[in-house]
Formats: structure tokens, sequence, C-alpha cells
């Protein structure tokens, strides 16, 4: 919901939020993200990217620089951040809990359902034409994000000095590496913001204001940390196979910084270590989660599903996907009351200026590695993801138009 600081409601307290003009029902918000969830290949920071362009370009949800902030935060919480900044823009638009929810629902459902169907024994795609296939949705995934790194870099980097949080962002990145190297380049990015743009005029008066109250917002940060805490403890003293499944997954979820692929050696170590599935499984799993849309952690679906020690099947899927993406999502409901504040004031806002520089250089080092080298190895492969690019950027095709002609061309490119 967009409010403006000039309206004399607003000067007086923070209102309570209202449906209006600006929000949509939950079933409105579950259809625009299984859009999403659907062609939204390319790992997470591809997701943002199709965020921006859905949610931000064409709906107009939030603006360019709330949905920067946004992203800012999802990368300082662990957890998966495409979900992450996925659900906040569902409580926003749908209005409350029950929008994040669907949005969540909407993003995750097609990949949770392709994987479960593998799962119980669908053939994984073989032969030129599904690697084909697979690497033009590579290709998508370079279009997309460096479009939006063009779009950010336009609105966010105006002048020399964000210019050179970005920069310096990118070599941090690049040095650094990882999800530490992400997190000091937003530190950092904040600290220059402060330095360089506090004398700034504040930030436009337009902003975007969560329905979510503080106490709600502190709930459930106590949620979050009592089940990190009290899982252990209370599956250790039982022998409920169940409820050590939630512990090893809620854990994994909720001590991962740097999105969906940081998972793997935390997962791995909580399900192949003590022989609840092969690594010849988990390998298939993940191998297979690269290859459909929407967020990577839909692959603790496969795992939960063709465990060993029951439950497994349908009850262990669902157990894995819902432990997995709660700790995140707790974080992040928890956090919006709070971050939405603190960035209404001046020294925030300058920081945030600063933070959201450095995202664009984030996002910049993340279009070469990994989008770009592991999807461009060849001229033809260059020129196919430059025509998707110009594709959105110049003649503003939709994302699904480019999934389905670059998927194409590569499919075409391995059979000639």
């Amino acid at each position: 919901m967009i409010q403006n600081d000039d309206d004399p409601a607003v000067r007086g307290g923070k209102p309570a939020p209202q449906a209006g003009p600006n929000t949509a029902s939950a079933f409105e918000v579950f259809l625009v993200f299984l859009k999403l969830g659907l062609t939204s290949f390319g790992g997470p920071i591809a997701h943002l990217g199709y965020f921006r362009d859905e949610l931000v370009v064409r709906r107009k949800w939030i603006d360019e620089a709330g949905y920067a902030d946004l992203v800012a935060l999802c990368q300082f919480l662990p957890g998966p951040a495409s979900s992450q900044a996925g659900f906040a823009l569902g409580v926003l638009r749908g209005n409350g809990l029950l929008g994040g929810l669907a949005a969540w629902a909407g993003f995750t459902m097609p990949s949770t359902i392709v994987l479960f169907a593998f799962a119980l024994g669908a053939a994984a795609l073989t032969g030129p034409a599904a690697e084909g296939l697979l690497h033009g949705l590579k290709l998508v995934a370079v279009a997309v994000v460096a479009h939006a790194v063009w779009g950010m870099a336009g609105s966010l980097t105006p002048d020399r000095s964000r210019a050179a949080i970005a920069l310096a962002a990118v070599v941090i990145v690049a040095f650094g590496g990882g999800s530490a190297g992400q997190i000091a380049a937003i530190l950092l990015g904040a600290l220059a913001g402060l330095l360089f743009s506090s004398r700034q005029a504040p930030a436009p008066v337009l902003h975007a204001e969560f329905p979510v109250s503080r106490r709600g917002g502190a709930v459930a940060l106590a949620l979050f940390a009592v089940l990190l805490l009290a899982l252990p403890l209370v599956a250790a003293a039982t022998t409920y196979q169940g409820l050590a499944l939630f512990d090893a997954f809620y854990r994994a979820g909720a001590l991962v910084f740097g999105g969906g692929h940081v998972v793997l050696p935390l997962l791995q170590a909580e399900v192949v270590a003590p022989g609840w599935i092969g690594t010849e499984d988990f390998l298939t799993g993940y191998g297979l989660a690269q290859a459909v849309p929407g967020p990577l952690f839909t692959f603790a679906a496969w795992l939960g599903a063709v465990m060993g020690p029951a439950p497994h099947g349908l009850a262990g899927a669902m157990i894995a996907l819902v432990a997995v993406f709660l700790p995140g999502l707790l974080l992040v409901y928890g956090m919006l009351p709070f971050w939405d504040a603190l960035r209404l004031r001046p020294a925030s806002q300058a920081a945030m200026r600063g933070a959201n520089a450095a995202v664009v250089g984030i996002l910049g080092a993340a279009l070469y590695d990994p989008v770009w080298t592991s999807a461009v190895a060849a001229p033809r492969d260059f020129a196919t993801a430059l025509a998707g690019f110009l594709l959105l950027a110049v003649w503003k095709a939709p994302p699904f138009i480019i999934v389905v002609l670059l998927a194409a061309a590569g499919t075409l490119m391995r059979l000639i």
C-alpha cells in the first residue's frame, strides 16, 4: 500500500491499515504469483528480476526505491531472499498475512508439484532436446537479470557517489564471495550512504506501508527463536520421526545465508549423514531443482518424498517444505514493521540509498557469476541472451514470452 507523508492522517501517527484501491484479494495475489512461479527460471537473483518487471514496472505494487529497500532487507536475513521478498510483497498487496501466504503458495506450488511428481517415479528429462531446453532457460536468466540491473542502476545509482558504491560492491562480492561478501557489501554501502548522501533531501514522500503491527512482528520473531531453540530438544526427547524431520529442515532454513544454493551442504548434513537418503538420490533431486521454475528451496519437497524412514511421500514432502521455508518467512514478517519505521528517518534513508546502490552492484556481480558463466559459452548464446534482453528492455515483452522464445531457441541450437 502506498501512503503519502503529507496526508494529515499519516502525520498524526501510523494509521491502521485499511483495504483500498491499492490492495487486492488473496486469490488475486495467488494468481499473480502463480504466474511468476510458472515462469521464473534461473535462481533467486533472476527471481528478483522477474518480480521487479512484473510487480514494480508493470503492476506498480511498490516503487523502485521501496523494492530495492525490501531486497536489501531480505539479503540481510537468513532464508531464501526471493521467496521472502515475494512473501512481503504479498503482505503489502494482499493487506496482511493471508496475502503473504497466498503469494508464497502461488510462487512455490509449480516447482513443488513437479519435483514431487519426479519423486514419485517420473523419468528425468534426458537427451539433446531436453538439454537444449534447460540451456535456453539459463539464457532466459541472463536476459532477465541484465534487464533488472539495467533498470535498477538507472534509478538507484543516479550520481557518482552511488555509482562508486555499486562498483565497490562488485569488487567486494568478487573477492569476498558467498553470502558473507554480499552482507559486507550492503553494510559498507549503508555506511557510505551515511557519509556521502546524508546532506541530501529526505527520500520522496511515497513509501511502502506494510500492514503488520509491531506486536505481530514481535510475535513472529519470538516464534522463530522458540522453534529454533526448542525443536532440537523436543525432537531429541521423542522418537517421532516427523518431528525430527521438521527440526532438521527448519534448522537448515534458519541458518542459511545467501539463498538456495547455500542450503545444499546444510541439508546434506541433515538428511544424508543420518542415512535418511542416499547421496545419489540427494544429488539427483538437486539437479532436477535447477531445471524447474520457482524457488530452489522446493528441493525439500523431493527430499521429504523420497526419504527412507516414514513419514515420506506426500506427508514427508509437506513437512520438509513447510519447515525449510518457515524460518525465513517468520523473520521477514517480524522485521517488516520495524524496517518500515526505520527507513522513514533521514539517517536511515541515507543509509538505504547507499545499501540500494550496493544491491545494484551485487546484482551486477551475480549477472556475471553464476548467471553468465553458467549459460553463455558461445557467440550464439550471447546473441540469444541479447535478443531476450532487447525484447524486455526495448519492446517491453512480458517475461513469459522470453521464457518460451529462448527455451525454444535453446532446444533448436542443440538439435541442429
